[in-house]
């Protein structure tokens, strides 16, 4: 099933930085009609002017999706253009640090922000889409959504439960073939989201190459607009990560761990700030976060991940097949 992208109403939340503003930027090349939102207006409206140039016709709608009332009244500002296409879930904040080192105020914030905002989202606009009888809701998860990330626990938590309740979502709209709820999980993206977020540990934070360009990001999501399907992974280091969370949860995130904790001994120390949780950053409106760089190679992270996979799928081969009882015996075990 292929949906046409020209003249659709498309409403992007999280759109004022990195994979938003590159996804709304896609969407007006394809002329679709825009509804950006964000917390920071000024940068909001300087990516809707970007779109405006591109030929499309968007609007700016400030909005923080952890206010229900707000998503709600965005929602229906949407609506009002003739209908929801798409809606492509995308804020989401974060923070770097040791469990217990991290204010608990700051986890309630990711969890209202990464979860809660998503589901805010959905509850705006699957009314919508019923009423309609059609639509595709696009959930922004992560590689954070297949494991766990040490050091940033209510993030992995946010992640983790925004899988589920897509999973969830999408079992409860199963028996409504043109309504699609779909989930993308990119790599690690080159965005000015970690120099955003909030840090408590005290240290230069930055991802590991390979880093994707937010640009590819937003064509994935273009691709499943255009041609729904449940679950769309970008990047090498997506696929490594859940292969071996399949085959060795704990052990690859004890892996993670310690590829961090190094990191984090030898890192440049850093102003410890809450970021971007309570208030929206202000150097907003860019795409690029400046992490990526031809000079730097594949990261002990994705070699890890591999040798996790590996590891396991040797330990599994390694391991004889559990003898069943004897036909005569299995009452003892009934």
């Amino acid at each position: 099933m292929s949906i046409k992208l020209e003249n659709a109403v498309v409403v992007i939340t999280g759109a004022s930085s990195g994979i938003g503003q590159a996804t709304a930027e896609a969407f007006a090349r394809r002329g679709s009609r825009l509804v950006l939102a964000a917390r920071n207006g000024e940068a909001l409206e300087k990516v809707a002017e970007t779109c405006r140039g591109l030929g499309a016709e968007a609007i700016s709608v400030v909005t923080d999706v952890t206010e229900p009332a707000a998503v709600k009244a965005l929602a229906d500002k949407a609506g009002d253009l003739g209908g929801i296409d798409v809606w492509v879930s995308n804020a989401g904040v974060g923070a770097v640090g040791r469990f217990e080192e991290t204010p608990i105020e700051a986890h309630e914030q990711i969890i209202r922000t990464n979860l809660i905002g998503h589901i805010n989202d959905a509850h705006a606009v699957v009314p919508i889409f019923l009423k309609q009888g059609r639509g595709t809701f696009i959930n922004m998860i992560s590689l954070g959504g297949f494991a766990a990330a040490p050091f940033a626990a209510a993030y992995s938590a946010s992640k983790f439960g925004l899988r589920g309740f897509s999973e969830a979502l999408r079992a409860e709209l199963a028996d409504k073939p043109r309504i699609h709820i779909c989930d993308i999980y990119p790599a690690f993206v080159d965005t000015p989201g970690l120099r955003h977020g909030a840090n408590f540990v005290g240290r230069q934070v930055s991802a590991p190459p390979p880093v994707l360009d937010a640009r590819r990001v937003a064509e994935a999501i273009v691709g499943v607009a255009r041609s729904p399907r449940a679950t769309t992974t970008v990047g090498m280091v997506t696929t490594a990560t859940r292969l071996a969370h399949l085959l060795a949860p704990n052990l690859a995130a004890r892996t993670l761990g310690r590829l961090m904790a190094a990191y984090f001994k030898r890192a440049p120390r850093a102003v410890e700030s809450d970021g971007n949780l309570y208030r929206p950053s202000t150097d907003a409106a860019r795409i690029d976060g400046g992490l990526r760089s031809p000079h730097r190679y594949a990261a002990p992270l994705l070699l890890g991940l591999v040798a996790v996979a590996v590891l396991a799928l040797g330990a599994a081969a390694r391991t004889p097949p559990r003898r069943r009882p004897a036909l005569g015996n299995r009452h003892r075990f009934l």
